[in-house]
């Protein structure tokens, strides 16, 4: 894997860890807009932590909610997911910093980098996952109440805010596949030594006293063939 392709995907991680801190106190989780006269219109927005209400003058007032265990399971569920993917989406980021191979942090090796890079990237995947399902989990409540011709309460819409936190998370997801992919692919060896010939040891002997003791295969050759025949073929 190229340098650029794992900067890059620690810089889109980077991004949807931005975007998911901004998604989370976003207001505009849900949208509702109760028509009237020209003084009763107003958009009621809410978001996990407060509910807003602002009229056609632009007043508005908002108003927390008063106790979390009174609030639905959902929203409690869609709290510690979204924290839990920021907490997840920050140490991803500060093992990125430290398993980029375009940093030199403690003069690690790149195998030891490769590790780090793995890491953040599982950790960005896990961030991702856990904003998506939070977001996604909220929009389908929302969905659930809208189409229910029987539901009492309030009507809610999609806010921007939900749209915004999909995009952080696919962000997030992303930049960890590029992450991750580092562990796929061997470290990069040394330039210096992978342009080296090979080197191959010497196999010429020296002629010694043990050469010159031991005939040669010719002239042990010529022996055998000088005793095939007998004195009388020289005369």
């Amino acid at each position: 894997m190229s340098v650029a392709v794992e900067t890059f995907g620690f810089f889109m991680a980077a991004a949807g860890l931005l975007m998911l801190g901004v998604t989370l106190p976003n207001g505009y989780w849900r949208v509702s807009t109760v028509h009237g006269n020209v003084i009763t219109t107003n958009t009621v927005f809410e978001n996990l932590w407060y509910s807003c209400a602002t009229d056609s003058l632009g007043v508005h007032n908002c108003w927390e909610f008063p106790s979390m265990l009174a609030l639905s399971g959902y929203i409690q569920a869609c709290r510690a997911l979204m924290i839990t993917a920021i907490l997840l989406g920050f140490l991803g980021l500060f093992l990125g910093m430290v398993g980029l191979r375009c940093t030199n942090v403690g003069s690690l090796v790149l195998s030891r980098k490769a590790k780090l890079a793995a890491t953040a990237g599982a950790l960005d995947i896990l961030a991702g996952c856990c904003g998506m399902v939070a977001i996604t989990w909220y929009a389908a409540n929302i969905t659930r109440d809208f189409f229910d011709p029987l539901y009492p309460g309030t009507k809610y819409e999609l806010g921007p805010a939900l749209y915004l936190g999909w995009s952080a998370s696919l962000l997030a997801i992303l930049g960890g596949v590029c992450l991750c992919s580092h562990c796929c692919c061997p470290p990069e060896k040394d330039r210096a030594t992978s342009h080296r010939l090979p080197y191959k040891a010497s196999t010429v002997k020296s002629a010694g006293p043990a050469a010159h003791a031991r005939p040669t295969a010719s002239s042990y050759d010529d022996d055998i063939s000088f005793g095939k025949y007998g004195k009388n073929a020289y005369v």
